[in-house]
């Protein structure tokens, strides 16, 4: 499989053989040697390999104790997910060094965040990595508005972590139950939203804060005033501020917020600012090779430190 993402609608029953069909393969370890001069000498690590592609660039040496988790056990942490609400799922897969899975509940879990056009809806992200840290499971949403799926790390109960021993699917009770806790931690995310809404920034001192390591000194702003003169920080920064500033009069837009007039002062809710952040990083900002396909932007925006910042100042306000 690619890192093109999939998408299929299906019912609880069906969700393991959709997930097993998207990672038709096996991962497995062996051993790693090295070449010194004509001399094949062995090691004590090991490396892991899908039996598809073959070896797992980026991810690093392992031991001989180690044991990669399986489709298997991925399918069951998935199944035990999909009981958390009633009805079908939407389940859309990734691979990137390990498995990714996002589980989408029907929309009768929509919450409103600002009038009847901005909303958001329940997104459980599962990722079983092959680093050692075992399978986390994160409580995330989906908000019509912008198409943003992002995660809020400081509500509490929105995350779960799943130590990998062998035979997970012996264990779907355990499982089913601590995937409960997330139900909750959607509430949680849900009032959190509304709680932001309800708190107002003034968005280009929001903008300063956020970057404040990348502003340029004010030397370099009088320098780019000269036409003749191009300062790659400050086209930048001015770049940057742009995309933000329009990501935030389309979603007034859309969610009939009134429009910004010129040179008024724009003063937005912290939750626009967030999604503002949020969404740059999730489909404005230039990215890097291996950031090409939704999920994998979804992702790099989740582990973004200005996304990270951003959530930190606005609930610190």
């Amino acid at each position: 499989m690619s890192n093109a993402q999939n998408k299929t609608t299906l019912a609880v029953s069906a969700v393991s053989s959709s997930v097993r069909e998207a990672f038709d393969f096996d991962v497995s370890k062996y051993p790693l040697s090295a070449v010194m001069g004509t001399e094949v000498v062995k090691t004590d690590q090991y490396g892991l390999f899908r039996s598809d592609t073959g070896y797992i660039d980026g991810v690093k040496s392992i031991s001989g104790r180690y044991v990669p988790h399986s489709t298997d056990d991925v399918c069951a942490l998935v199944e035990a997910a999909s009981t958390m609400f009633e009805g079908d799922v939407v389940c859309k897969t990734h691979w990137n060094k390990g498995h990714y899975v996002s589980v989408q509940p029907t929309d009768d879990q929509r919450r409103a965040i600002h009038g009847t056009k901005d909303n958001i809806f329940p997104r459980v992200i599962i990722r079983g990595g092959f680093d050692g840290k075992g399978f986390h499971g994160t409580m995330g949403y989906f908000r019509d508005a912008c198409s943003n799926l992002a995660m809020i790390r400081s509500v509490a109960g929105t995350s779960v972590s799943i130590r990998h021993t062998s035979g997970l699917r012996d264990r779907m009770n355990f499982l089913i139950d601590t995937f409960g806790e997330l139900k909750n931690g959607w509430e949680s995310l849900a009032t959190m939203a509304k709680h932001m809404e309800s708190k107002t920034v003034k968005f280009q001192d929001f903008i300063e804060q956020v970057w404040a390591d990348k502003r340029p000194e004010q030397e370099l702003f009088e320098a780019a005033k000269d036409p003749k003169t191009k300062v790659r920080a400050v086209t930048s920064w001015n770049d940057r501020e742009a995309l933000l500033n329009a990501r935030i009069d389309g979603e007034r837009r859309l969610t009939d917020r009134p429009v910004f007039a010129k040179g008024e002062d724009r003063i937005v809710s912290a939750w626009e600012a967030f999604n503002a952040v949020q969404g740059y990083y999730q489909h404005d900002a230039q990215a890097k090779k291996g950031f090409k396909s939704d999920f994998a932007r979804i992702l790099r925006a989740a582990n973004e430190r200005y996304v990270h910042r951003a959530e930190s100042l606005l609930l610190a306000a």
